[in-house]
């Protein structure tokens, strides 16, 4: 097969060998079969790709797809992982799925009930796609269920089963689900929404962000009152307290100020990160489609806002292949803007291929895609490319490049598409009055290419997305800046767990800060111009945000990371400031002591919180015997055994538990305390018991590291049977006697028979005992390492409780690694 000529990248010019990580990457998520090397890849994913073509054209486009490939235009991670294999996955990276206001079938409009899309979205999950939702058809807590003449549990409730059927799914490619979870701002239960993640592992598969329509924010800045309405009518107590029914038929559960709700969104993530916003008014009136479809969420990341079963066929461009004599070595540093331009075009077709060369998990996805055939270019590496044009990310004069480079590549994709077009013809979907009325994103485009979309029509409704790059930028780009972020940190030590458990270690270096170092810079005294994400203020992320979404037909993931100290009158106005400016949506990450507080073995200074619920919540969150173990700790743990006799009907009944302890830091960080962990009872103690005591120790198992062991043995001991009382134990009259102690049930006597023992440990632990003579070592992976950097979750990988959301994507601040990007 004949390959075109390739201009040189920088790295190549300067003779740099891949980095480590690079390597580690591409092996581990990328090479399939027995590919060795980066040719090998290429060769897969530009002949899958070219399969569509009529066969005459094959060879021709998949020796382009594959010279383009090493220009720089690369695939979304599903791509590059499987297109060209015989797994069944799929090539799109995320979906939004709907979720309707019944239980099983279809409701009313024909969205598919709960059950049914928890089915749908479990194989678009396994099949390797993240998915994104509107829960606010569900009808609110204590609304009327008709059919079965009960009270509806809310859309909070059901969020629990997704998020749970999330983790039990494995993906395709190994690759967990990330989902994103939307509830409109007017839905009744939205105050549970919003701070539901106050919980400690509550809703871990999920982001989650408020869907805000423009009423709701000058309702906000004049200090008016917001209604809480849905269709679903609200039970006869619920009526009594006030609920009315509107004239449209939706029924007003409640009216609240709407800074007080304002203020609860704002505290939640000014606290916890979450929930995100979403500009809904924002979204639609730019939308392109918005004569045929109306959007009401996200993938998980942010970046493609998506009608039902809607998808995001995702290839960034990596932007610093573009760069000519970086740093200004060689001479004058410049941008190709007419290389760009041609990979771009190139990478419409590719995109636009793939609609047809991926595995769909749902047939209602193959037919929305066919409809629009949206599509995502985008780019990676903006940071970077912007220090080797010697422009500084924080100053004006980079945003203005940042600007030309977008709208460079928003023409180029768009008269793309109308050569596709020609030859292919438009998408089914397309209406030309439509397309281009007023206000839409095709409005602004020049006028040029809007008189060849009415003549010719256009192949893809959209075109453009700047999603997080995580780790293709890490695996193709030489560590490039995430998608339109600048620089995280220049250099970085990665500690990687092995597969046989053993660790490695290696040194990880941004791609800008080597290149500079390799070309004979000095890294020692960088210039002004490399400027990090750290150094930034948050008004100079928004900025860049606001400078380049204006030529993003969907929208852009970008995390705004402000310091821990940062004022949080400041941070809302944040929020008001990306409203204004006409942004489709915000993230923000503030590391502080509540993010940071799981099982850290050093204390962390806490921040302050604006406002009495944040201050309860990170009070709670810092307590040491309600943090979020996530697995039983491996090794042996210490242990009691304890021998239970007590009375029934039946006469004496024996029973052993056994309960485990971990050591963990006191809530001053200066000692060490035990906490149970883990509950078990030997079986055949009690015939017909057996199945209610496994299944009870269980439980009891994983509310101990849940953090919520004292109410769950509060609720075992409202237990109650028609056996008789139970006899267990004794309690202390005022006179100073003892009588014995009557339970209402067998499971509430062994409740008490834990709360025993639980208090006898924590006796032990008064001060002036040394814990460490009573509990041996745990192996250090089970709890957190010390704080090296910024608070964030515990990681997979290192188990320090260090990692943030950065770029759209996890984060370890620690070893390095990341997560999930959606």
């Amino acid at each position: 097969m004949k390959r075109d000529n390739i201009t040189p990248s920088p790295e190549a010019i300067s003779g740099q060998a891949p980095q480590a990580i690079s390597l580690d990457v591409l092996k581990e998520k990328y090479f399939k079969g027995d590919e060795s090397s980066i040719e090998d890849l290429y060769s897969r994913v530009a002949r899958a790709l070219a399969s569509v073509e009529k066969p005459e054209l094959q060879a021709e486009w998949e020796a382009k797809f594959y010279t383009n490939l090493h220009a720089g235009a690369i695939g979304a991670g599903r791509i590059m992982s499987a297109a060209g294999t015989d797994i069944q996955a799929t090539l799109i990276n995320c979906f939004v799925q709907p979720v309707g206001d019944c239980i099983q079938g279809f409701d009313d409009e024909g969205y598919p009930g709960i059950y049914e899309a928890l089915r749908e979205a479990a194989e678009t999950m396994r099949r390797g796609g993240g998915v994104g939702y509107d829960f606010s058809r569900i009808r609110p807590r204590g609304a009327e269920v008709k059919g079965t003449a009960s009270m509806a549990s809310g859309p909070c409730s059901y969020i629990n089963v997704f998020d749970q059927s999330c983790s039990t799914v494995e993906s395709a490619g190994a690759r967990r689900g990330a989902q994103m979870g939307v509830l409109r701002i007017d839905h009744p239960d939205v105050m549970e929404f919003i701070t539901a993640k106050r919980t400690p592992g509550r809703w871990n598969n999920f982001n989650v962000s408020v869907g805000v329509p423009d009423a709701f924010m000058q309702a906000v800045v004049d200090g008016a009152d917001w209604q809480l309405v849905h269709s679903g009518k609200p039970n006869a107590k619920l009526r009594a307290e006030g609920a009315v029914q509107r004239a449209d038929g939706k029924w007003v559960y409640k009216t609240v100020p709407a800074q007080v709700m304002w203020d609860t969104i704002m505290a939640s993530t000014y606290d916890f990160a979450e929930p995100g916003i979403l500009f809904l008014d924002h979204i639609n009136d730019d939308n392109n489609l918005r004569y045929c479809e109306r959007i009401a969420a996200t993938n998980p990341c942010g970046e493609q806002p998506l009608p039902s079963y809607g998808c995001c066929d995702l290839g960034p461009i990596i932007l610093t292949r573009f760069v000519r004599n970086p740093f200004g070595f060689g001479g004058l540093p410049s941008f190709d803007f007419e290389s760009f331009e041609q990979v771009v075009a190139t990478q419409v077709r590719a995109l636009d291929n793939v609609l047809d060369a991926t595995f769909w998990p749902l047939e209602q996805q193959r037919e929305e895609s066919a409809a629009k055939r949206r599509i995502g270019v985008g780019f990676t590496g903006m940071g970077n490319t912007l220090t080797m044009l010697t422009l500084r990310y924080s100053d004006q004069e980079g945003r203005d490049m940042a600007k030309r480079i977008a709208e460079c590549m928003r023409d180029a994709s768009y008269r793309a598409s109308v050569g596709l077009a020609k030859e292919k013809g438009a998408f089914p979907k397309f209406d030309a009055k439509g397309y281009l009325d007023k206000g839409t994103f095709a409005s602004r485009l020049p006028q040029d290419i809007q008189d060849d979309i009415k003549k010719h029509g256009i192949r893809n409704s959209h075109l453009l997305s700047i999603a997080p790059t995580g780790t293709v930028s890490l695996a193709f780009a030489d560590n490039a800046s995430n998608g339109i972020e600048p620089a995280f940190s220049w250099t970085y030590t990665r500690n990687k767990r092995e597969a046989d458990g053993s660790k490695s270690q290696y040194q990880v270096e941004d791609h800008s800060w080597r290149l500079y170092r390799e070309l004979g810079g000095d890294v020692e005294q960088l210039p002004a111009y490399f400027v990090s994400a750290l150094e930034m203020s948050a008004t100079e992320h928004l900025a860049m945000m606001e400078t380049v979404q204006p030529y993003v037909d969907t929208a852009i993931s970008k995390t705004v990371n402000i310091p821990a100290d940062y004022p949080y009158e400041d941070f809302k106005n944040l929020y008001l400031q990306a409203w204004r400016a006409n942004l489709k949506g915000l993230a923000t990450y503030r590391p502080n002591s509540i993010l940071g507080a799981v099982l850290e073995t050093t204390p962390v200074a806490k921040a302050e919180t604006p406002a009495a619920e944040p201050a309860a919540a990170a009070a709670a969150a810092l307590d040491p015997m309600k943090l979020v173990i996530e697995r039983r700790p491996e090794g042996e743990l210490s242990a009691v055994a304890d021998k239970v006799e007590y009375w029934t009907q039946e006469g004496q009944q024996r029973l052993y538990i056994i309960v485990s302890f971990l050591p963990v830091p006191s809530a001053d960080g200066k000692s060490m305390v035990d906490r149970a962990v883990e509950f078990f009872m030997p079986v055949g103690q009690n015939g017909e018991s057996q199945q209610w005591i496994t299944s009870s120790m269980r439980l009891l198992s994983l509310a101990a590291r849940g953090g919520f062991l004292e109410r769950a043995l509060a609720d075992m001991r409202k237990v109650a049977w028609d056996r008789g009382p139970v006899r267990l134990g004794t309690y202390q009259r005022a006179d100073g006697t003892h009588v014995p102690m009557w339970h209402d049930s067998e499971v509430s006597a062994i409740a008490y028979a834990v709360q025993q023992i639980l208090e006898r440990r924590r006796q032990q632990n008064l001060p002036g005992i040394s814990s460490s003579t009573l509990t041996p070592p745990v192996p250090a992976p089970v709890v957190s390492q010390a704080l090296q950097t910024m608070a964030g979750k515990k990681c997979n990988e290192c188990g320090a409780h260090a990692v943030i959301r950065k770029d759209g994507c996890e984060y370890c601040t620690s070893c390095g690694a990341v997560g999930s990007c959606g």
